[in-house]
């Protein structure tokens, strides 16, 4: 599908380190100066999903293929970004491409790492890139205001967009991001063409301390106060922990580094499966014996647009579909004893795919 989540912060708050780790299918230098990544890295992240090993446990399968997003490492942004400084006009607009943000702010203390902005201040951090943001959308607005401001005087329909504009002008320079103005669907259609990027939903990753990255620290939890608000999500880790485990091959080598730091799986996981979550995706299996594989929907979607995402032809010759709840498939065991306790369901073009569905499309090609 294409969805695609971008890591940004601060120069040296631990972006590409987070970027290694959880990139399968890229590196991002990560070195010790500003502007190491200068052309945004994209790496294809794969969706650590249980169920999709329960189901092949099942199955035995030839393959398992798990869903994948992908994850953008973008440049760091500084003070005055909304203005061209730094690599600001660059990281602005790779930032506008992503579907979602993963900001990445510094919570440990170190003086081996450069830091331009004096003590630690997770908080002031995060207002930063946020003023940079707002600052760069008010300005968007205000272009978009100027060329409606006239012909909303003779089109109702212009009228009302630019009702939404001067909404979202005036909270901008409140000082706040256009995601809490709880914008209908309608709303923001008249917006949609501005790209704004305080519209992007905003997942935080605080990079804390190996001594913290169970418990938090006063940083994280300044953090945590500080989005309350925000209906937003905070993810503790320590970056180079984590960078450490993906780099291990061997998985009985990685189960031991991670007894050592006792955790039960690494903390990339849980980030991983809350930027999925955070785009409001959905996951459906199909399950044989050529494949377990699941595929990557957005909540809502019916059948044949779930159809679609396996080919195109699915959801132009879709007839109808086989469903069998993940839960009933785990509980019978098998396609054909699920069939058997009436827990496959047909359902056709009206249906809407829940999460977990394990799914066989039949359709005319």
């Amino acid at each position: 599908m294409g969805l695609k989540a971008g890591i940004v912060g601060l120069p040296n708050v631990g972006k590409s380190t987070l970027f290694n780790a959880v990139s399968n299918s890229a590196k991002a230098q990560a070195s010790n100066y500003r502007f190491c990544t200068i052309e945004p890295n994209i790496g294809l992240v794969d969706v650590p999903d249980s169920r999709l090993s329960k189901l092949a446990e099942l199955v035995v399968p030839d393959r398992i293929v798990p869903t994948q997003i992908e994850i953008v490492d973008i440049a760091g942004l500084v003070r005055g970004a909304s203005k061209g400084e730094g690599l600001g006009n660059k990281f602005l607009g790779n930032i506008r491409e992503v579907d979602a943000i993963i900001h990445v702010i510094r919570c440990f203390e170190d003086e081996n790492v450069l830091r331009d902005e004096g003590a630690i201040n997770p908080v002031s951090d995060k207002e930063i890139i946020d003023t940079e943001l707002q600052l760069k959308d008010l300005e968007s607005v205000d272009k978009k205001i100027q060329r409606t401001e006239k012909m909303a005087r003779t089109d109702p329909k212009m009228k009302a967009e630019l009702e939404v504009l001067l909404r979202c002008k005036a909270h901008l320079e409140q000082g706040k991001s256009i995601r809490g103005l709880d914008l209908s669907k309608e709303d923001k259609a008249a917006v949609a063409d501005l790209f704004l990027l305080t519209e992007k939903p905003v997942l935080y990753v605080a990079n804390v301390d190996e001594a913290s990255m169970h418990t938090g620290n006063k940083f994280s939890e300044a953090l945590k106060a500080s989005v309350a608000n925000e209906n937003a999500q905070v993810i503790i880790m320590n970056n180079n922990i984590e960078a450490q485990i993906a780099e291990m091959e061997d998985p009985a080598d990685r189960e031991l580094f991670m007894e050592e730091y006792k955790m039960t799986e690494p903390a990339l996981n849980r980030l991983i499966r809350s930027t999925y979550k955070l785009l409001n995706l959905y996951t459906y299996f199909t399950a044989g014996v050529q494949e377990v594989r699941a595929w990557t929907i957005h909540e809502g979607w019916k059948a044949p647009q779930a159809a679609s995402v396996i080919h195109t032809d699915f959801e132009k010759g879709f007839i109808k579909a086989e469903v069998i709840g993940y839960d009933d498939y785990i509980q019978f065991g098998s396609e054909s004893a699920a069939r058997d306790a009436g827990k496959l369901r047909i359902e056709g073009k009206e249906y809407i795919v829940k999460d977990g569905d394990v799914m066989h499309f039949r359709f005319n090609v």
